[in-house]
């Protein structure tokens, strides 16, 4: 469903350089160790598709994908527990003097958080059919091999949302399992645990988005456990990058859904006849570059009634409720 954020191509893409250990670098994140049981995560302005990192960045595209974690973090705040500890750059300093020098190279696309055990499991909940889950129905008429309703219609409302895990790839994209083999990766008790903070987080999510003439089709989640064996939702939350956003005032049942991402990048590179989707991919052109942008833009002006120069992120005291 979602590309998998790995070191495929990782030659060729330019990483940030902090004075702090980095731990891994993926297509669009470079991790950072920052001491104190704490991770720095720069999330970058690099754009893939069909599991290639392309040669031009996406301006403000790593800002959006931090600040919306940031909103999003703030409205479940005290209710969720979360590994976020700030995404403002005067808070970061204080912890991480060290960062002073370079600050203008991480300031608003850096998350400071609690450093966890990652599940090996995405968390995705689906509230429409849609993606892969729609060319696996339409094939074969279920979901991870599992019977689904008879009669539905590509970009249809599932009622009620499935919660539909996945394995996390190593490289391209994860793949579709069911809830059973999720209790036997993680454990029945995480299992239920991660389904229903999934399904609660989504019905949060969507609810919001429905306020602001958006559905959020479907979304993934992170979990992780930190030293203290709390769980946590980690990584980006309800991000273009790891959910799909759709314009209310143009869905419509039976066809597929313009997105609120980075559409004009996949529209324009299948339009390519001479690119066989294999390294190494073709530049972008520059209103391809700016069209982008501008998606990233309006689906965080969209959500959150605030254009992104001026939103003000939330300084979380401590770390979650």
């Amino acid at each position: 469903m979602f590309e998998s954020d790995s070191d495929t191509d990782i030659g060729a893409m330019v990483r940030s350089d902090l004075p702090l250990p980095l731990l891994h670098q993926g297509k669009v994140r470079d991790l950072y160790d920052a001491g104190d049981d704490m991770l720095l995560i720069v999330a970058s302005d690099r754009v893939s598709a069909f599991d290639v990192v392309l040669p031009q960045p996406i301006p403000s595209k790593g800002e959006v994908l931090t600040q919306i974690t940031a909103w999003w973090l703030a409205g479940l705040h005290g209710s969720i527990d979360h590994h976020l500890l700030s995404v403002d750059p005067d808070t970061i300093i204080r912890r991480i003097p060290l960062l002073e020098d370079t600050r203008d190279t991480w300031a608003r696309r850096s998350m400071l958080v609690r450093r966890t055990e990652p599940l090996m499991v995405e968390c995705v909940v689906r509230g429409y059919i849609t993606g892969s889950a729609w060319r696996e129905y339409r094939d074969h008429g279920t979901l991870a091999d599992q019977p689904l309703a008879e009669g539905l219609v590509e970009s249809q409302r599932l009622e009620p949302p499935i919660f539909s895990p996945a394995t996390k790839a190593v490289e391209g994209h994860d793949e579709n399992i069911t809830f059973e083999d999720a209790g036997r990766i993680l454990g029945s008790e995480t299992a239920e645990r991660t389904r229903d903070l999934s399904l609660r987080i989504y019905e949060h999510g969507s609810r919001v988005a429905e306020e602001h003439g958006i559905i959020l089709a479907d979304t993934k989640f992170e979990f992780g456990f930190d030293a203290e064996g709390r769980l946590l939702l980690i990584d980006e939350v309800l991000t273009p990058d790891s959910s799909r956003f759709w314009p209310g005032e143009s869905y419509e049942m039976g066809r597929g859904q313009p997105s609120l991402d980075k559409q004009p990048v996949r529209d324009y590179l299948d339009g390519l006849e001479d690119w066989d989707k294999a390294p190494p991919p073709p530049d972008l052109p520059a209103h391809v570059v700016e069209a982008t942008t501008n998606r990233y833009k309006e689906i965080f002006r969209r959500l959150t009634g605030i254009e992104l120069d001026d939103y003000q992120p939330p300084v979380f005291e401590g770390l979650t409720r």
